[in-house]
């Protein structure tokens, strides 16, 4: 994975294959044709506080030529928890060549559940993101 995709998380509070699924969500968010990579990230019960998740990755990409994730800091609900919040920024390239590139901060809150041989998905995400500047 790049370095980008990689996290600060509390010392021993966290085994390895969480920091690995945000690394590989983020990675596959990035992807403009990724649609269903990022949709089987979640369960299929999913609680994605923003919209239906497949119509919303489509719409993410309309304006976007590209975007980068650097999620920085990921904080877990106490030890072992699969509830966790997060912190980091995004930059955007807008398909519209008179735009210039943005870099925003985000903050999400994650629930993760193992899904048997998958491993862990997302069974809630909710993001905080000013669009409004």
């Amino acid at each position: 994975m790049a370095l980008q995709y990689s996290s600060d998380y509390p010392p021993l509070v966290i085994g390895p294959s969480i920091p690995e699924f945000f690394e590989t969500f983020y990675q596959i968010s990035d992807t403009p044709d990724a649609h269903e990579r990022y949709a089987d990230a979640f369960t299929e019960d999913a609680l994605l506080i923003m919209a239906k998740i497949l119509a919303l990755r489509h719409s993410m990409w309309a304006a976007v030529k590209s975007r980068s994730h650097n999620p920085i800091k990921v904080f877990p609900f106490g030890a072992n928890s699969k509830e966790l919040m997060l912190y980091g920024t995004v930059e955007y390239v807008f398909k519209d060549e008179s735009k210039e590139k943005a870099t925003k901060d985000w903050a999400g809150r994650a629930k993760l559940r193992k899904d048997g041989d998958h491993g862990w998905k997302l069974e809630e995400y909710q993001v905080y993101l000013d669009t409004a500047s």
